[in-house]
């Protein structure tokens, strides 16, 4: 007998694994926000194995950079307060919630995975906050209407750290202001920033400490 083939979740199915299998933990650093986030026995591989459309589940971890940036945004609200805000990569919605909380005027979070829209919608609720949307990848467009780009943990790979430094730089000529949250991976165009400030934070599921800056991203010449 052949294997059963993995075919996509609907979303509303998608929403209720989440909501059954992903305990609500404060974060770690940023107890202001609980967030659904992966547990040991929340049974993920299981769910890859079942779902042709499972990617790799970054929404249901807390990473370095999201944390320092999520902090910094509650720690200085005026940094977002009044504002037109994108979270871009959004993930399970922590930096948007952060943003969201701190008073901006309008949250957008942009999220291609349908895991992480899904989370982002529950986590918003369970925030009592709220967020617009945006599902298709905002770095193969123009930079959207926004006074202030956050930028969460999307330097860990060459070829996306390119499209976002473009992106960025596209944005920077708007005369956007954009902030980027990251723990110095490999990948991180250091030349195109000027830190801000450093946390210590307890990343993804192992809790393991590191610090992570945030930055201002420079204008390009």
């Amino acid at each position: 007998m052949a294997p059963p083939v993995a075919t996509a979740m609907r979303d509303a199915d998608i929403a209720a694994f989440i909501r059954d299998n992903l305990p609500v933990v404060a974060v770690p650093g940023v107890p202001e926000i609980r967030l659904h986030k992966a547990a040991p026995d929340s049974g993920l591989r299981r769910l890859a194995e079942a779902d042709a459309g499972f990617g790799s589940p970054y929404w249901a971890y807390h990473w370095a950079g999201g944390l320092a940036l999520a902090r910094y945004v509650l720690d200085h609200p005026e940094s977002v307060k009044g504002k037109q805000v994108v979270d871009l990569g959004a993930g399970g919605g922590l930096v948007a919630i952060a943003a969201a909380k701190a008073g901006a005027a309008q949250v957008i979070a942009a999220e291609t995975d349908p895991y992480g829209v899904a989370a982002l919608r529950l986590n918003a609720a369970l925030n009592g906050v709220t967020i617009a949307i945006v599902t298709e990848d905002l770095t193969r467009a123009a930079p959207p209407a926004a006074e202030i780009m956050l930028v969460g943990d999307l330097f860990y790979a060459p070829d996306l750290a390119a499209r976002v430094g473009g992106f960025l730089d596209r944005c920077r000529l708007q005369g956007m202001d954009v902030l980027v949250g990251d723990p110095w991976r490999g990948f991180l165009p250091r030349a195109r920033l000027c830190e801000i400030v450093q946390y210590p934070v307890a990343e993804t599921q192992a809790g393991s400490g590191k610090a992570a800056g945030v930055f201002a991203w420079i204008a390009p010449a």
